[in-house]
């Protein structure tokens, strides 16, 4: 191994995280101290800057993630932040402004909800940019998500229609926010008239009120159906998504809102004739360091719109943070920024 290379090499032996010892309410997120991770082979270490609270760590708080995750745990799917430690072979060298998620993050090793992390040299994403880390924070995961079910999973292509069905979560602005920017026209759902404005202001054409059926109002639009459908809200109501898209339309499987996974007593023919239906689950190589940066410079032009939807400052504001993602009142993204 290459001798690792460290921003400062009398770094604490200690930091201070959110630990879940064992699964239940807010009160089991506990800010303690515990040791300084110290990176394995082909590991980076990471001072955090800020991470993205996301429903995932919420499941996991609550212990209804799969059964990877074991307790205690240091919950955190994503974080940005500087490089502290890394392998010299790594490419990567420290004081370099980086972006980390997923693979295993706060559910297989410990992740963000912490002043530092250790993660794989593979699941780091460099960049540069002068956007404050409240919003540099905000993006890793749902633009990683979003940027890979438009691309990889619907091959989205300037002039074509595009439903998201889920418009209000992270994942659906994020996604309005770059089918925009591709040139596609953007259909976008939410449950509550008052949210149409929230998906206006990202750019989506045609916001629908979805009361459980909305193909008809997007054929009503659009008659021979839309082009490309992202399905956030699940398989409750993909039938009915199915019937919104035209002849050789793909529909792409990427989340379950209302948390339903699975088609009971499922059959192909459930899907119409040249209808075409994928999925999109991916990690952080999916998200290629130039397209990051492409977003960034987006964002910092005025072109994209990074949906933050409240920036809390400390660990100690982890618990608030958690609350608001389960109260689902606030479209957008809610981040947590690490003062030094």
């Amino acid at each position: 191994m290459s001798r690792p290379t460290a921003a400062d090499d009398a770094a604490p032996a200690t930091m201070r995280a959110v630990v879940v010892t064992q699964p239940g309410g807010l009160d089991a997120l506990q800010v303690t101290t515990v040791p300084m991770p110290e990176p394995r082979p082909g590991w980076v270490r990471i001072k955090v800057k800020a991470f993205g609270v996301n429903e995932s760590e919420v499941t996991t708080r609550r212990g209804e993630s799969d059964p990877e995750v074991t307790y205690p745990r240091i919950p955190g799917i994503e974080g940005v932040g500087v490089v502290d430690q890394a392998d010299a072979d790594s490419g990567l060298r420290p004081g370099q402004r980086v972006a980390t998620m997923m693979g295993g993050m706060g559910r297989s090793f410990d992740g963000a909800y912490a002043q530092y992390v250790a993660v794989p040299a593979g699941q780091v994403i460099p960049f540069e940019t002068g956007l404050p880390w409240d919003v540099v924070g905000a993006l890793p995961e749902m633009f990683q998500t979003a940027y890979g079910s438009l691309t990889t999973g619907l091959g989205l292509q300037a002039g074509q229609t595009l439903l998201i069905r889920g418009g209000t979560s992270t994942v659906g602005l994020s996604a309005a926010t770059i089918a925009k920017d591709i040139g596609a026209a953007v259909l976008s759902t939410t449950r509550s008239p008052d949210r149409a404005g929230d998906l206006r202001a990202v750019g989506v054409d045609h916001p629908l009120v979805d009361n459980g059926t909305i193909a008809d109002q997007v054929r009503e639009l659009i008659p021979d159906g839309v082009d490309a459908v992202l399905e956030l809200v699940g398989c409750s109501v993909l039938a009915d998504t199915f019937r919104a898209v035209r002849r050789h339309g793909t529909v792409c499987f990427t989340g379950a809102l209302a948390g339903q996974w699975t088609v009971p007593d499922f059959t192909p023919f459930m899907i119409p004739n040249g209808v075409r239906l994928t999925s999109y689950a991916g990690e952080a190589g999916d998200l290629p360091a130039r397209v990051f940066q492409q977003h960034l410079h987006a964002i910092a032009a005025g072109r994209l719109r990074a949906p933050v939807a409240k920036v809390y400052h400390g660990l100690e504001r982890v618990r608030d943070a958690q609350a608001d993602v389960e109260t689902g009142t606030t479209p957008g993204k809610h981040v947590v920024v690490l003062n030094d």
